[in-house]
């Protein structure tokens, strides 16, 4: 059952990506312009952006640190000027820094929720008001799996992701009916600069066009929870089903203490 309504044709699609000078953001626009989608690229790294809109056959560029006061709000008012409209806006800004717990310090609490978690849903109200005037359009914001339930090594990171999903389950619930779709996307391990620095093994490790492939398979499907890859992410859907008493000792054995 499509929880949102299906796109299966993106030509002339006016998509705006907030995180996209690279790893599954850039990904995305590859895809996104692949199937005639209209693209405006926004992350802090100019030169960056400017190689993916360069590469993708042009796209508005739109420079923004998503954890500037009033940076979103500024740039959507800039992208409606522009084309007059938004079809989709997917947040993809993030920040992944590995905290095990005996390492847990304030600053990076600060700042990994400032990024991940703050940052997001202030750009979220920012372009809210315009979607819902039009009483058409989608919001994306990408979550992760370590979202689902707590991993070793992500209290800080796997709880920003955990309010992304819980934000964005309120989210559907009052704003599907006023005709705004709302998406979720939760990966597993994607081979990006993040990930790069993990010193564990990564299991079901994907590259970026194979979650952009699942990404657009999600929004064909109306999918509200786009998850992938599916054989890892269906097993730690299943795991926080567990009591406790299961959980704990399953977890820290298929981990060995690693985690996300």
């Amino acid at each position: 059952m499509s929880l949102n309504r299906p796109i299966r044709d993106w030509r002339g699609r006016r998509v705006w990506l907030v995180g996209a000078s690279s790893g599954i953001g850039e990904a995305l626009a590859h895809a996104f312009a692949a199937q005639g989608a209209r693209l405006a690229l926004s992350g802090r790294r100019v030169e960056a952006l400017n190689t993916v809109a360069e590469a993708i056959g042009g796209a508005e560029v739109l420079p923004l640190d998503i954890t500037t006061d009033g940076a979103v709000a500024e740039a959507w008012l800039s992208l409606l000027g522009r084309w007059g409209g938004c079809d989709v806006v997917i947040f993809l800004a993030g920040a992944y820094p590995p905290t095990p717990a005996t390492e847990l310090r304030a600053e990076a609490i600060a700042d990994t929720v400032a990024v991940n978690l703050s940052a997001t849903m202030a750009g979220v109200a920012a372009v809210l008001p315009a979607l819902l005037s039009g009483g058409q359009g989608h919001v994306a914001v990408v979550s992760s799996v370590a979202g689902y339930s707590g991993l070793p090594r992500a209290c800080v990171y796997g709880a920003t992701k955990a309010g992304l999903i819980n934000f964005a389950e309120s989210l559907f619930l009052e704003l599907r009916p006023l005709g705004v779709g709302v998406h979720v996307i939760n990966p597993g391990f994607v081979s990006t600069r993040l990930t790069a620095g993990n010193d564990f093994t990564m299991p079901a490790l994907i590259d970026p066009p194979t979650a952009a492939a699942a990404v657009i398979d999600g929004f064909a499907r109306g999918d509200f929870d786009i998850h992938f890859p599916k054989r890892f992410s269906r097993v730690l859907k299943l795991l926080r089903l567990l009591p406790y008493g299961l959980y704990f000792p399953l977890v820290r054995r298929l981990t060995g203490g690693g985690g996300l």
